[in-house]
C-alpha cells in the first residue's frame, strides 16, 4: 500500500515466455503477447473499496512475468518490485545458450516502478553480464542483440539469475544502525535450476539506499545459512529457505521459512564495556 490509499497488486504471467507452446522447444512467442492484457503487470486498487474484481484496478505497469516481492518506499514515495525471469534458455535454445550461461540468466531484476512503465517481458530480459536488456530469443533473438527491448525500463539493481526474489521491505525503524535507515532487504528463496551449477540464493540481502531512491552501493548478504548445507545441489536438500520479511514495532526484522514454517528475529545489543 502506499501512502494515498491505493492497494498494487501483482498478476504473475501464467507462462514462461509467451509462447505459441509453452516450453516447447521452437515454438514461438506470440506477438503481441495477449496475456499481457490481464497478466505481467502491477495494478493499482482503491483499498477502501470492497468486493472489487480485477476489472476495477487500473494497471500501473507491465511487462513484468512475476513480481512477488513488492514495497512502497516512503522516504521517497515510490513502488519498488523484483521480478522472477524466465526459465529454460538452452533447452529451448542450445545453439544460443549453454547449460552455464542459462544457470546465470535472466538476470533477477530490481526496479523502480513509476505509472506506465514497461520492462520489456515477454519480449526482453536483462543480462548482467552484458549489463543490458536483450531481445528474448522466442522473438528473434540471439542472446547479443536488443531490438526493441534498448528502449524497455531499466533494472535499479540486477542478481544472477533464477534466485528467486520472494520478499521486499524498506526499513524505517531505528532498532539497527543508522546505515540500514531507509535501505531495503531483500529475501531470497533460493534457485531450483541453476544445473549444471550448484544452487544458489537462500539468504537476505541488504542494499543500501541514497536519498534518490537509488542503491548507494552493491548489495551484501545480511543474514544466510539458512539451507543448512553447502554447496547445495538440489532445492531439496534445503533445511530452510528464506520466504518473508516483516519490522517489528520496536524495530526488530522478521524472516520467515517456506520448507518448516520457522520464523526469525534478528535485533541488535548494545555492548557495555566497563572497567575492571
Amino acid at each position: 500500500m502506499d501512502d494515498k490509499g491505493n492497494l498494487y497488486v501483482t498478476f504473475g504471467a501464467p507462462s514462461n515466455a509467451c509462447q505459441e507452446k509453452n516450453r516447447v522447444k521452437d515454438s514461438p512467442g506470440m506477438d503481441p503477447c495477449p496475456i499481457l492484457d490481464w497478466h505481467g503487470g502491477i495494478w493499482k486498487f482503491d483499498a477502501n473499496k470492497l468486493n472489487q474484481k480485477h476489472s476495477d484496478g487500473v494497471r500501473y505497469a507491465t511487462g513484468l512475468r512475476n513480481c512477488v516481492a513488492l514495497d512502497w518506499n516512503k522516504e521517497v514515495g515510490e513502488l519498488y518490485a523484483l521480478q522472477h525471469g524466465r526459465d529454460q534458455l538452452s533447452y529451448l535454445y542450445p545453439e544460443l545458450y549453454n547449460d552455464e550461461k542459462s544457470a546465470e540468466l535472466p538476470s533477477e531484476e530490481f526496479f523502480q516502478v513509476k505509472e506506465g512503465s514497461d520492462f520489456g517481458w515477454p519480449y526482453c530480459y536483462y543480462d548482467h553480464l552484458q549489463g543490458k536488456k536483450i531481445l528474448a530469443p522466442e522473438y528473434g533473438g540471439d542472446g547479443k542483440k536488443q531490438g526493441r527491448c534498448a528502449d524497455k525500463g531499466q533494472p535499479i539493481m540486477a542478481f544472477p539469475g533464477h534466485y528467486a526474489p520472494n520478499d521486499l521491505l524498506f526499513y524505517t525503524g531505528n532498532l539497527f544502525p543508522a546505515r540500514y535507515k531507509n535501505g531495503a532487504f531483500v529475501c531470497f528463496h533460493g534457485s531450483w535450476n541453476r544445473f549444471p551449477l550448484n544452487q544458489q540464493g537462500y539468504f537476505v540481502a541488504f542494499i543500501p539506499f541514497g536519498k534518490d531512491g537509488k542503491p548507494s552501493g552493491k548489495y551484501e548478504v545480511f543474514a544466510q545459512g539458512f539451507a543448512g548445507v553447502n554447496p547445495i545441489k538440489s532445492s531439496g536438500d534445503a533445511k530452510h529457505r528464506p520466504m518473508g520479511l516483516a519490522q517489528g514495532a520496536d524495530g526488530s526484522l522478521y524472516i520467515t521459512d517456506s520448507v518448516k514454517g520457522k520464523i526469525w528475529r534478528v535485533i541488535t545489543q548494545k555492548v557495555i564495556c566497563r572497567q575492571p
